[in-house]
This record gives C-alpha cells, sequence and structure tokens, in this order.
C-alpha cells in the first residue's frame, strides 16, 4: 500500500518537474507568478504524499485517513481527465487511486495501521 502512494508521489514529482522544465523554458502562462505558486502547490503535495506513504509503511495509525484524501483528490482530476477524452492519462490517474482505496480498507492493512502497544507514541 505505501508504494502504491509513494509511486503516485513519485509521478506527482515528475510532473512537477516537467512544470518547472516548462515553466524555465518560456513557455505562455497567464501569469508568471501563479504558475510558481501552482510548482510549489506540486512541489509540497509531492512532499505530503512521501511523508503519508512513509508513515504508512511505519505503520502510523492517521495516515489511512491522509491517503483516503489523497486517492480522492486523484480521482475528482482523474475521471474528469477520462472522460474528457484524455484516455491514458486518466486512466493512469483512476487506477492506481482506485487501488489504493480498496488497499486501504484490507483487513491486513488495517490492522498494520492499527496495532498498539510497541509503537512509540506519535508527536
Amino acid at each position: 500500500m505505501s508504494l502504491v502512494v509513494a509511486a503516485e508521489a513519485t509521478a506527482l514529482l515528475v510532473a512537477a518537474a516537467w512544470y518547472g522544465y516548462e515553466l524555465l523554458t518560456g513557455a505562455p502562462v497567464m501569469s508568471f507568478w501563479g504558475a510558481v505558486f501552482t510548482l510549489g502547490l506540486l512541489l509540497a503535495f509531492s512532499a505530503w504524499l512521501y511523508s503519508v506513504g512513509h508513515f504508512l509503511f511505519r505503520g502510523r495509525r492517521w495516515t489511512r485517513a491522509a491517503a483516503l484524501v489523497a486517492q480522492l483528490f486523484v480521482l475528482t482530476i482523474g475521471v474528469p481527465t477520462l472522460t474528457g477524452g484524455v484516455i491514458w492519462a486518466g486512466i493512469a490517474m483512476v487506477v492506481p487511486a482506485l487501488a489504493a482505496i480498496v488497499l486501504l480498507f484490507d483487513k491486513r492493512v488495517i490492522s498494520y495501521a492499527s496495532r498498539t502497544g510497541d509503537a512509540p507514541p506519535a508527536f
């Protein structure tokens, strides 16, 4: 499960790198500072997803909710992309998000992320 989240974070980081490259090479934008802000959001969301994947791997309880919210955000972008005619990009967003949602509700993931006792206290 944490691998799916980390793979999504990596894909988002690649998209941010491509967006930054396009911004630096002079691709036309309506607002330069708006584009810089969008790049910052892409980088911040990628870092957040890496954090969620890392702490999900470590079995933290809060990560299931964070991963579910991330998957719902991906679906809100992926489904219109898919129905708008950009098939491959839509599939690339929808399929991992649906797989992650199914895995989030798997009994093994729930029990792993709900362990008590030997884990250090949350910060």
